[in-house]
């Protein structure tokens, strides 16, 4: 690097810490998860605002990919902390209900963006078409698991059982994204190696036959214990040594760093992995602004005329539609009623950064172009913001019902006891 490099690179880190911080904290106070404040700052810093000139001087193409490295260690970092926040205790009791809502949570959308494909497949031809439509379908699908889990906690709701049945239907939903997605990069970027792809059930295997050996070096003091320097030095070794694995056997870094966080020992660890949250959190906190900014050079809304503003409409359409419909539909089979129907349908809208961790290995697979890229931003966006205004609108028409402010699901699930407040305490750095 030349001193140059250097400069540019300590001005950019710095400048992107202050503006995501200050747009957050912004977001935060009109009632908007902070992650929205953050991925606006990304795209404030690209070509969309002042025609790419602040975005060329202040981030030239000789550093763009120094920040880029920053960024894939946040987003490992972040994806194992998605990992490490699935909980089985979320489902305990309420396995029906959360089947049905997640089912109706992915499938619908999912089935609503096949055609929505082909509609946009006329102005952004690929010649991967089949993995294009299955891609949309799941880029429309997804729910933020970590935004909605720091949604739940600042509203009060994560010790609710309606908390507990969102984050259960929400790891559903997220095991079978990063699955589904896992299978699309096998497809795409392979090769024709297909037969890489099994290689996940051996390493899955692997790290579950490790983890009585994690277990006794992360607890090495004894029970109780604190996470060493050396315990969080070995966790960060296996997120990055999971990545490379996942990449060896042609899928994405994020599926390894997410493995390894789901499959990190479970019982008995509860203060352990909330020191790890905390911790993996700070890492998460300086890194991922980085990503929100790289993701945010790659949007250019310039040139989205009509017909690019008729394609966002579709998208919005498919993805808000289909997610809420989906949803309601699917928790209403369950015997729901309408107002808990309804916040579980709120809630699973919310897309926050996993979508643009989504959106970004769609890109690097080459089946999203920059226009389509950037449309896509912009759902991640709209239907994060919409969460909190939709679950206030819940919440007044309920009042006006003389019904509860907060739904309770304690009638159907097994109470208000499995609430994850660790859980949102250690999103605070997506959301």
């Amino acid at each position: 690097m030349t001193s140059h490099q250097v400069q540019l690179l300590f001005l950019d880190f710095g400048l992107i810490l202050l503006l995501a911080r200050g747009l957050g904290a912004l977001a935060a106070r009109i009632g908007q998860p902070p992650v929205v404040g953050e991925i606006l700052a990304g795209v404030l810093l690209g070509p969309t605002l002042l025609g790419g000139l602040l975005a060329d001087r202040l981030f030239p193409a000789d550093v763009r990919p120094l920040l880029g490295a920053l960024a894939n260690i946040g987003v490992a970092v972040f994806m194992f902390v998605v990992g490490l926040e699935l909980e089985h205790r979320f489902l305990r009791g309420r396995v029906r209900i959360t089947v049905g809502a997640a089912v109706g949570s992915t499938l619908v959308p999912f089935a609503l963006g096949i055609p929505l494909a082909f509609f946009l497949l006329r102005h952004h031809p690929t010649e991967q078409r089949a993995a294009f439509v299955v891609f949309t379908g799941l880029s429309v699908s997804v729910t933020a698991f970590p935004v909605l889990a720091r949604i739940l906690v600042s509203r009060g709701m994560s010790r609710l059982a309606i908390g507990g049945l969102a984050l259960a239907v929400a790891a559903v939903v997220d095991v079978v994204a990063w699955s589904a997605l896992a299978g699309v990069q096998a497809v795409v970027g392979g090769a024709g190696d297909y037969w890489q792809v099994a290689l996940l059930i051996p390493f899955a295997l692997v790290l579950v036959a490790v983890r009585p050996l994690l277990m006794r070096v992360l607890t090495y003091g004894g029970p109780g214990s604190t996470l060493t320097p050396t315990g969080l030095a070995i966790v960060m070794v296996g997120i990055f040594l999971s990545g490379v694995a996942t990449e060896m056997m042609g899928m994405h870094y994020i599926f390894g760093a997410f493995l390894f966080g789901a499959l990190m020992p479970r019982e008995g660890t509860d203060a352990l992995r909330e020191e790890i949250r905390e911790r993996t959190g700070e890492i998460t906190s300086l890194l991922l602004p980085v990503y929100f900014v790289v993701a945010g050079l790659k949007v250019d809304l310039r040139g989205v005329g009509l017909e690019g503003l008729t394609e966002l409409a579709a998208i919005l359409l498919v993805a808000i539609g289909g997610k809420f419909g989906g949803t309601y539909l699917g928790a209403r089979s369950q015997g729901l009623t309408s107002e808990d129907s309804g916040t579980l349908a709120a809630l699973m809208n919310t897309r926050g950064l996993t979508e643009l961790v989504i959106l970004g290995v769609g890109l690097q697979l080459g089946l999203l172009d920059g226009t389509l890229y950037s449309l896509m931003v912009v759902m991640a966006l709209v239907t994060t913001a919409m969460t909190g205004p939709l679950l206030n609108l819940i919440r007044a028409r309920s009042a006006r019902r003389g019904l509860a402010a907060v739904p309770d699901l304690s009638t159907v699930g097994d109470g208000a006891e499995n609430g994850v407040a660790g859980a949102g305490r250690g999103s605070r750095a997506a959301g």
